[in-house]
């Protein structure tokens, strides 16, 4: 499994709409308010044999009211 972290803004006034799709589907290990220029932050487990884009796309990237993503990829943990 690789973590990868993806940041999410959300339409204004529904963030908690979004955090609770993003549960409902079970795809996150965490998930976080926060501030700044994104609204979540979300931890996702990527199977090793799945395509990352691929994965955030037809997982994640759908729910509705979210307006913009910036995913991070990590290589290595300390």
């Amino acid at each position: 499994m690789r973590p990868v972290f993806v940041q999410i803004r959300c339409t204004p006034g529904k963030t908690y709409e979004v955090a609770d799709a993003i549960y409902d589907r079970e795809v996150v290990s965490e998930l976080y308010s926060t501030s700044g220029d994104y609204d979540l932050l979300a931890k996702v487990y990527i199977p090793e044999d799945q395509d990352i884009g691929h994965f955030l796309s037809e997982n994640l990237f759908d729910i509705p009211h979210i307006s913009r993503t910036l995913t991070t990829m990590t290589f290595r943990a300390f």
